[in-house]
């Protein structure tokens, strides 16, 4: 909270006692803010990474040129946080959110399933959005879809699937309640595509944790390591589309990042960028999130590179500074968010803002009580036990050279490009219609 708080009648020049401006003050905090007792409360992964500032034990040689409000290095198998930097300041999360939606609902689908796609499917996409060219009338299988989704970040894909799900509305709950399962406490869920809303926020732990869960399932793996799948246009015609990851595809002048398995990337012109990369090499896989660095064409990617190469290297003698808490369905001790952390969710304003924020959202302020227990209480049901991991591989997982260098169609520092920007259509006609489609992407990937 900023200021001092009046009452009805009072205003900024009234006359106060200390003491009495003081206990206005204390009366108006949120109750987890005001109560001492909470001052133990232990902060998720562990107290370090509720400090600010570089969070590093018993290694040296952090990559210098990092720009990132906020980042997180972790070992896969183990959860142990080797290193990290604003670990829960709370941020836009761009489409690295879907990484979430994918966790809530990729297992409710078997992959040959179809789907053919009405309007009211498509109704709701924000204006901006990033699109795979979904189209009304046409028959999709799940898996299509779901490339749609981590290749080109297609907010049509997202909004199909959420429809075959019940409906934004329900699949926005499902998606809260199990980042409450995953105790991901610093996330809010608005939408199921990472847009820009007031108030959607996560995290670099948060995303870390929903990478670390999501690629513990085989259809979640192959999807985010697939480079170019070939889409359906419609009359038996297809169009191919290519993974927007950098580093996976080495477009726009990067090389690929040796051992790199996914996993995914998101832009808002509010944002900026948002990754969270995973990479294994010698049998160790690390996962590494960066949040909004400063403005570059491939920043995002090249300080995910440095802290992975520094993770693989030096950062082997590091000590954990904290850990991935496991979810709380599969055994997971419950932890409490800090006060600090608590305070922060009330006080965060539009989306992007940390903990600092000074003007409260609506959505925000929806978190402080029942609005988050009746979110929660609507999804609950969805924490049900996760299917056994299933094999199988993505369409068109090759390296393409060319669609490397188309995965970046959209422009420098944006990945936003829709599926005709580097498409191969059988077609004139199929390489057209996505064409249209990547016109309106240029805000949201």
């Amino acid at each position: 909270m900023s200021g001092a708080v009046y009452g009805p009648r009072m205003h900024a020049s009234s006359r106060l006692t200390r003491r009495a401006a003081l206990g206005l003050t204390a009366a108006a905090l949120p109750v987890a803010a005001a109560t001492p007792a909470r001052a133990a409360a232990p902060v998720i992964g562990g107290e370090r990474l509720a400090r600010g500032g570089i969070q590093v034990s018993g290694a040296t040689g952090l990559p210098k040129k990092i720009t990132a409000r906020a980042w997180l290095v972790a070992d896969y198998e183990s959860g142990e946080v080797l290193a990290s930097f604003n670990a829960h300041k709370r941020l836009a999360p761009a489409s690295t959110l879907k990484m979430l939606f994918a966790d809530t609902v990729l297992t409710k689908f078997e992959r040959a399933e179809t789907h053919t796609v009405t309007d009211a499917d498509l109704a709701g996409i924000p204006a901006g959005s990033s699109l795979v060219g979904v189209k009304a009338g046409i028959t999709y299988t799940v898996e299509q879809l779901w490339q749609g989704v981590f290749l080109r970040s297609g907010n049509d894909a997202v909004h199909v699937l959420a429809h075959m799900n019940g409906g934004v509305g329900k699949t926005v709950a499902e998606m809260q309640a199990k980042a409450e399962d995953l105790q991901a406490l610093d996330t809010h869920v608005v939408s199921p595509d990472g847009f820009d809303h007031p108030g959607q926020l996560s995290s670099a732990y948060d995303l870390t944790l929903f990478a670390r869960h999501g690629l513990h399932d085989t259809d979640f793996r192959s999807y985010c390591a697939t480079r170019t799948a070939d889409f359906p246009a419609g009359k038996k015609k297809t169009f191919q589309i290519q993974n927007t990851d950098r580093l996976l595809t080495g477009a726009w002048g990067l090389d690929v990042y040796k051992g790199l398995i996914g996993v995914k990337n998101g832009y808002t012109s509010h944002a900026g960028n948002t990754f969270t990369g995973a990479a294994t090499r010698d049998g160790r896989t690390l996962l590494v999130t960066v949040m909004h660095p400063a403005p570059g064409t491939n920043a995002v990617y090249e300080q995910t590179a440095a802290l992975l190469d520094w993770g693989f290297g030096k950062g082997s003698s590091a000590q954990p500074v904290g850990t991935l808490v496991e979810p709380l369905s599969e055994g997971g001790a419950k932890a409490s968010p800090s006060p600090t952390k608590r305070a922060a969710k009330g006080a965060a304003g539009a989306p992007g803002s940390s903990s600092g924020g000074s003007s409260p959202s609506p959505w925000t302020l929806l978190e402080g009580g029942a609005g988050t227990l009746a979110l929660l209480a609507g999804g609950a049901w969805a924490l049900r036990r996760r299917r056994g991991a299933r094999s199988g591989t993505g369409a068109g997982a090759g390296t393409n050279a060319g669609a490397a260098q188309a995965a970046g169609a959209a422009g420098p520092g944006t990945d936003t490009a829709g599926s005709g920007a580097g498409a191969v259509g059988t077609d004139a006609g199929a390489a057209g219609t996505a064409a249209g489609a990547a016109e309106t992407a240029g805000q949201e990937s």
